[in-house]
């Protein structure tokens, strides 16, 4: 590919501040040559200053560009090829205009999109996870807590502060009994871990996600397969832990290990155990809800990001269920 046209003699310094110019440039300068190569600007580098000449209207684009690259860099640590690609793509359509608050909250780019909070209940979790080793995320259908668990995983993975990915969730509601169901032990897990695997999908190319479940960098396990292990450097996320008993719960969560961190996720109005059973995850935030470095994050169904009928779904079926209480 070769680089645009540089016309006009107007420059623009932009300071990298007290950022590694390494960490923005990209290994071998692989970020910066995506930059000369898509903006129709010349840029210079020296020390922690950037320096942009060209036609005034292509110092603008290019300004807002870097300036993106900058505020991404500074919240998630690092910055690869595709992540660049994806904030020239998403800046050029017009989804982050300049002057407003842009890609600041990214967790992360996938090849076609750019996964951040959309709601107050989404920001609210952004922050948890960022400030806490164990962030319980509790509420109705749609709101994004498995989907953007998952991201978290993928972008700390990518950022090198986790070495894997561990995602579980019980097999089966209340007491994964699987005997009866047909095939190997495979084909009968599976089908309950489907919507971790669909998310790994959808934020990385196919042919990664099976590279890394076959190194077993990735793991999708049933919550039986915890038990004895302890997870150090790994970023472990519980998914439908409304369905755990709390002898299930405290086996995952003694599970933690050194620089781990973990994401329990769960709906308190889905819960599947027999009436006298106590849900693990009911009383689990219970338990250690003054605990220092455990966050608890509520969503509402204000924060529902599917269909519009879901939210309306979970308004009728709340008006219902209290109407009885």
């Amino acid at each position: 590919m070769e680089s645009k046209p540089v016309t006009g003699s107007q420059q623009k310094k932009i300071s990298l501040r007290d950022l590694n110019p390494v960490d923005f440039l990209g290994v071998n300068d692989t970020n910066l040559k995506i930059l000369q190569q898509e903006l129709a600007v010349e840029i210079f580098v020296r020390g922690n200053d950037i320096t942009l000449s060209g036609e005034q209207q292509d110092i603008v684009e290019a300004e807002a560009i870097v300036g993106e690259m900058l505020t991404v860099l500074s919240r998630k640590k690092y910055l690869d090829k595709e992540d660049v690609v994806t904030i020239i793509k998403l800046m050029r359509a017009g989804t982050t205009p300049v002057g407003e608050p842009g890609l600041g909250s990214v967790i992360l780019f996938t090849r076609s999109d750019v996964i951040k909070p959309r709601t107050e209940g989404q920001e609210a979790y952004f922050e948890a996870v960022k400030n806490s080793d164990l962030t319980f995320a509790l509420g109705p259908a749609g709101t994004g807590k498995t989907y953007l668990a998952v991201a978290f995983a993928v972008s700390a993975f990518k950022n090198r502060e986790v070495k894997k990915i561990i995602l579980t969730r019980p097999a089966v509601e209340s007491g994964e009994r699987l005997g009866f169901l047909p095939g190997d032990l495979k084909e009968k897990i599976d089908p309950y871990l489907t919507p971790l695997y669909d998310a790994l999908y959808d934020m990385l190319p196919a042919d990664r996600v099976r590279q890394l479940l076959d190194q077993k960098t990735i793991e999708i396990v049933p919550l039986a397969y915890m038990r004895g292990r302890t997870l150090d450097n790994a970023f472990i996320i519980l998914d439908e832990a409304q369905n755990t008993t709390a002898i299930q719960m405290k086996m995952f969560l003694t599970r933690m290990g050194v620089n781990s961190k973990v994401i329990v996720t769960g709906d308190l109005s889905q819960i599947d155990l027999p009436a006298r059973e106590e849900s693990g995850l009911v009383q689990s935030t219970r338990i250690l809800k003054s605990v220092p470095g455990i966050a608890t994050v509520t969503f509402t169904d204000a924060d529902v990001v599917r269909h519009k009928l879901v939210r309306h779904i979970i308004q009728a079926y709340d008006r219902e269920i209290n109407g009885k209480i």
